[in-house]
């Protein structure tokens, strides 16, 4: 450990941090004896050997296993971004006894990847204690919150002294890490309130533990859904947020990690349906997989682009008589997806907050609508400018038509940027009317939307101003 510490420090005066993976790596495929291995390993954190694995081949890795033991295996793995594969590559009852070690939303998380009959086999072969809180976590949707919840906690009882609820903590914090925050039970174990570990701490031998109790206490019931309560308890600055059942009984708690992992999870679910995907990917996801989560919003894009294009169909007449505006169709189509995807992100993100009112979002769709007004008059104003100068100088229009078709232009820009601004704000709160998820109104929806209405604003106005009232 005193290396660690030198290096920590050396590295705070100014020298170059030094590189854990490749100390780690050289140590394990080193000739030393196991027990020389596993002391020198003894000094490195857990992160760093987990990041260190990445580095190895699969021998050196079952070298690593054998000389480690299962604690140690367990609390590298936990750090680990690859931990299932590694997990794969144990004999089954090391295997089982690394899962009964882990966080029991991980070891969940790996047993619903696995073929079914060696699930059942892994989970008769746990301890009791373990089995009864994988069956738990198992018991509940993965869109649950009770699927992420863990039993690592401390419970008292009401009613008791601060000396006997010390004696209650020391003998539970054997098995239960999870110790900042103690949670109040009533006789049925409902839950009552928590007392932090500082005030029990600090609190004097004669002091009434329910003054003490934090009875106003955020929590979440384990049937919720995780996106419904997410935004709720992510703002909360608690170790851990106790997990209810619908009697109000204490089953789990989520711990500020689960909450972080919760929170990307959702943030990643989000960021993929506005890609118009229907759920985040991962690198080794199975081609089949990507395609099924892909092809849904594809085929409905499929159908509104065919509506697009069935569109501009109708101004075929147009295109036939001035062939030139074309060439400016996809500059109004592209700013009018920019500017619908831009309030989307924005509403998406307002929208997050359960507490935005209906008249809030009524001047959400307001600002937005003012704001690709004004962004499209600007850009509006030097496409007129821009163009027209361009067909006359380059293309040798004459300035008439030149003009004409640049006003044509500006004028599109200005109002398909309008309209699409509001169909990007007003879409979304319209999903979420319905109790649909809004980032379901992705990016790919809107600018198919946009398209359509770009399509409709630029050859009208170019059918009304340039075909009906200046005869070109």
């Amino acid at each position: 450990m005193n290396s660690k510490k030198n290096t920590v420090f050396n590295s705070a005066v100014g020298t170059q941090h030094p590189d854990y993976k490749n100390e780690i790596t050289e140590i394990i495929r080193s000739n030393l004896t196991p027990k020389l291995i596993r002391e020198k390993l003894g000094g490195y954190h857990e992160n760093d050997i987990a990041a260190a694995m990445d580095m190895l081949n699969r021998d050196e890795r079952s070298k690593l296993y054998s000389i480690l033991d299962i604690r140690t295996i367990s609390d590298v793995l936990e750090y680990s971004e690859q931990r299932d594969r590694y997990i794969g590559e144990l004999a089954i009852r090391k295997r089982v006894e690394v899962l009964e070690r882990l966080e029991v939303t991980s070891a969940v998380e790996y047993l619903r990847q696995t073929d079914k009959s060696q699930r059942s086999l892994m989970i008769d072969l746990m301890e009791d204690g373990a089995r009864k809180e994988i069956m738990l976590s198992s018991s509940f949707d993965e869109d649950e919150i009770g699927s992420k919840m863990t039993t690592n906690f401390i419970s008292i009882h009401s009613g008791i002294s601060v000396r006997q609820a010390m004696r209650e903590l020391v003998d539970q914090a054997a098995e239960n890490d999870n110790i900042s925050t103690i949670y109040v039970l009533d006789d049925d174990n409902m839950l009552l309130g928590a007392v932090d570990l500082k005030d029990l701490i600090i609190a004097r031998e004669n002091t009434e533990l329910d003054t003490i109790i934090m009875t106003s206490y955020p929590y979440v019931y384990a049937g919720e859904q995780i996106e419904d309560c997410i935004e709720r308890i992510k703002d909360y600055s608690e170790d851990s947020i106790p997990v209810l059942d619908e009697n109000n009984r204490l089953k789990g708690v989520l711990t500020s990690q689960d909450i972080v992992e919760l929170v990307h999870d959702v943030l990643g679910d989000d960021y993929a349906k506005l890609g118009g995907l229907t759920a985040e990917e991962d690198l080794e996801e199975p081609l089949r997989k990507s395609i099924y989560k892909r092809l849904p919003w594809l085929v409905v894009l499929l159908g509104m682009g065919m509506i697009v294009s069935s569109v501009v169909g109708l101004f075929e007449t147009v295109v036939a008589h001035l062939a030139l505006i074309v060439c400016f169709q996809s500059l109004v189509l592209d700013m009018a997806g920019n500017v619908g995807t831009q309030s989307l992100a924005v509403t998406i993100r307002v929208l997050m907050d359960d507490g935005v009112d209906s008249r809030q979002k009524l001047y959400l769709v307001s600002k937005e609508a003012r704001v690709g007004l004004i962004n499209g008059m600007i850009l509006g104003s030097f496409s007129f400018l821009f163009i027209g100068l361009y067909l006359f100088l380059l293309r040798g229009q004459t300035p008439m038509l030149a003009f004409a078709v640049s006003a044509c232009t500006g004028i599109a820009l200005v109002v398909s940027m309008f309209l699409s601004s509001i169909a990007g704000t007003s879409i979304p709160i319209f999903f979420k009317k319905l109790k649909v998820d809004p980032a379901v109104a992705s990016g790919p929806l809107i600018t198919t939307v946009n398209d359509l209405v770009a399509v409709v604003t630029y050859y009208g106005l170019a059918w009304i101003l340039l075909i009906n009232v200046l005869k070109f």
